[in-house]
């Protein structure tokens, strides 16, 4: 896997592309990471040790207070010695539902902030590997439930031609799960439904169903979907195709969700509704189906055809009992005046 890079042209100014996602979410480099001349090349995997062997991550249990040590393995496959920089960072859910990992000018206050590299720094000769250490110090008032990041190598190199500097990162995903009463929840929010029909009154439309899932506890979750959308008293279902997952939300993460659904009856009044099964993975990969969490919301899906009709039936019987009137009031007066003039000009006496 090729490292991701950073450009920036000051200290203030910083973009990150989307490389490293692949790389933390992975965990581990499973090729070469080149440099942009091709004359570096470099490696990461976890070390072996009493935490296990080829781990494709690392992944631990710790209370609060506790501490870890660890180790990632660099392995240089470049020409020359090659100096890297060593540090951890925070991870984050991209919105292409990718982990990634901040940049070294952002303020990490969970994982990144709690893994020490043992140096700032690991040299590498040509075709040798070297380890580089690092201590896991868990707070004794950390927050119980599960935290995400990274320990990542990364080199600075000056590019002339555009006159900035490339800072290429790999590294490997640290998912630590502290002590305390674990709350995995995931909350739908935001549920709306909308209805696209046809000029024909009584053919089937489309609705669209979108939603926010938001965790809300404090462990990671991914989930099972599926909505349906029905009329009145739950008749006339329409129920949505098969929903891809949504990616696993860190705690206090969002992810929006549009799911389309075809062939919904205009039944002028409809009941949207989302199924979210939260999904829970241990640390040995196991994952758990949690209590499904459900939410309503209704939408109009008026045939409007039939609802156009209706509208010129309604005007046209307006218009008719104004014109109705207007000739009764024409015929009171005509029939008044024939009065009048009957009686010699007198205005006829009312008793």
């Amino acid at each position: 896997m090729q490292p991701s890079v950073t450009r920036w042209k000051t200290l203030v100014r910083t973009t990150a592309l989307s490389l490293l996602a692949a790389v933390a979410a992975a965990g581990v480099g499973t090729g070469p990471a080149l440099a942009a001349d091709g004359n570096v090349a470099w490696t990461v995997r976890t070390a072996s040790n009493s935490y296990g062997e080829a781990r494709s991550s690392y992944s631990y249990n710790v209370n609060p207070g506790g501490a870890v040590e660890d180790a990632m393995v660099v392995a240089n496959r470049g020409p020359a010695p090659l100096t890297l920089a060593v540090y951890a960072a925070d991870g984050f859910t991209t919105d292409a539902g990718q982990l990634d990992l901040l940049t070294r000018d952002k303020k990490s206050v969970a994982v990144g902030a709690w893994v020490k590299a043992s140096a700032g720094s690991v040299v590498i000769q040509p075709g040798k590997t070297a380890q580089a250490p690092f201590t896991i110090n868990v707070p004794a008032n950390a927050t119980p439930g599960d935290h995400v990041g990274g320990i990542l190598t990364a080199l600075t190199q000056a590019d002339q031609a555009e006159g900035i500097n490339v800072d290429r990162r790999l590294g490997i995903r640290i998912t630590l799960r502290v002590g305390g009463e674990l709350k995995p929840n995931l909350a739908i929010e935001n549920l709306h439904v909308t209805y696209d029909g046809s000029s024909n009154p009584f053919a089937k439309g489309d609705a669209t169903v979108a939603y926010t899932i938001h965790n809300t506890g404090n462990a990671a979750l991914s989930g099972q979907q599926a909505v349906s959308v029905s009329g009145p008293f739950g008749v006339l279902r329409a129920r949505a195709g098969d929903i891809a997952a949504p990616p696993q939300l860190l705690p206090g993460e969002s992810w929006d969700v549009t799911v389309p659904v075809r062939g919904v009856a205009p039944a002028v009044r409809l009941a949207a509704t989302a199924t979210v099964t939260p999904l829970l993975t241990d640390a040995s990969g196991s994952t758990t189906s949690l209590k499904p969490v459900e939410a309503t919301a209704h939408g109009w899906a008026l045939p409007w055809m039939i609802v156009l009709v209706l509208v010129v039936l309604i005007a046209v019987i307006v218009g008719a009992s104004l014109y109705r009137r207007r000739n009764r009031a024409r015929e009171d007066a005509r029939v008044r005046d024939a009065v009048a003039q009957a009686l010699g000009g007198r205005e006829p006496q009312t008793s």
